[in-house]
Parts: structure tokens; sequence; C-alpha cells
């Protein structure tokens, strides 16, 4: 996305990439556009001028990613987004959202929170993006391999009666449950101020 508008602050889609299951590249356009751009945000979209001059039209990328998406299932993370600037729907039945999968969601005031693609990444595959500037690319096949990994757990909790929200969230990042962890399974008799 790029900034449209007085300060930047309406999204404009400036890029779309697909990949299939096995992460290979079905589509990766920039998109012309309509109005000035008044913010690229370079630094999170990787997106410069130089890159939507000469682009497709929304339209022709439009109808690209429809196609592609037909009787498909649609893997990503946060969706509902993408699809609003793509303008287009797809069959919710066929929608796996990484961001709304509760295991990979935390709870904050009794509600599950989404938690960041590249902090799922890193914790769940391994995998460092969106570091600088981000690619699309990177995300998507991100969003597939986090889908694949979970993707028994996901695909028997869809067909129960309560669906995903029998799933447990993850409440905290796991960085901070090994710290609490290795602290009470420390020997009280080893730690020099447990006299005091």
């Amino acid at each position: 996305m790029v900034g449209v508008g007085p300060g930047g602050d309406r999204d404009s889609l400036a890029r779309v990439s697909i990949v299939n299951a096995a992460g290979n590249v079905l589509l990766d356009s920039f998109v012309a556009q309509k109005e000035p751009v008044t913010d690229y945000r370079t630094w999170v979209s990787g997106v410069t001028a130089k890159e939507v001059q000469g682009a497709p039209e929304l339209a022709e990328v439009q109808k690209a990613a429809a196609e592609l998406l037909q009787g498909r299932t649609l893997v990503g993370h946060g969706l509902s987004k993408d699809l609003r600037v793509l303008m287009l729907s797809h069959p919710r039945k066929a929608i796996r959202d990484t961001a709304k999968f509760p295991p990979f969601m935390f709870s904050k005031g009794g509600k599950r929170r989404p938690r960041a693609l590249r902090h799922l990444a890193l914790q769940e595959l391994g995998l460092v993006i969106q570091e600088g500037e981000h690619s699309s690319v990177d995300d998507a096949r991100a969003a597939l391999y986090l889908y694949q990994k979970h993707a028994s757990a996901w695909e028997r909790a869809l067909k129960t009666p309560s669906g995903l929200k029998q799933l447990p969230t993850a409440n905290r990042p796991a960085a901070k449950k090994k710290r609490v962890e290795s602290y009470r399974l420390r020997d009280v008799q080893d730690d020099p101020m447990a006299d005091l």
C-alpha cells in the first residue's frame, strides 16, 4: 500500500503478489495510481515512484487476481484489508487468514488480537521477514508456510461445529513464557539470595 490524499492517510493498492501452494509466484504486479501518491511508505511497502510508473491499471491487476483465485483456497495474513483494496470478494469457507487463526493470536482484555506476520514467521518458521523494505512475495510465502505447518489442525477444527473458536490463543510470545518457566524451574537451593 502507498498513501494518497493529504498526509498520505488513505491506502491505495500499489502491489499484488500471489503464490501457489509450492510458493512459486503466479502474480507479482505493481499497480498504477489514479491519485497522486503523497507517501510511498517505501520503508514498509518497498514501493517507489519508479515501480508504479507504467504499471498496469487496477482493473487489469484485479482481473488477473480474480481469475487466479477462482475456486481456490486463499491463504494470507490480514486478508480482509487485501480483499477490500482489491475490491474482490472470496467465499468465507475458502479463506485461511493467519491473522485470525486463534493459535497465532493473543488475548488482551478478553478479545483475540492478531500478531504481526514478522513475529509469527520468526517464531513458527525461523524466517526473518520485513526487515527494511517489505516484499509482498515474502509475506505471501510466510503466510502460506504458516498455514501449511498447521493445516491439519486448522482443517480438523473447521470440520467441528464450533470451528476455530474452540482453539486456544497463544496468550503471550514464546520468549516471555520461556523466561518465566526457566525462573520457576530454577532450584531455590542454588540461589544465593534465597536465604535473605
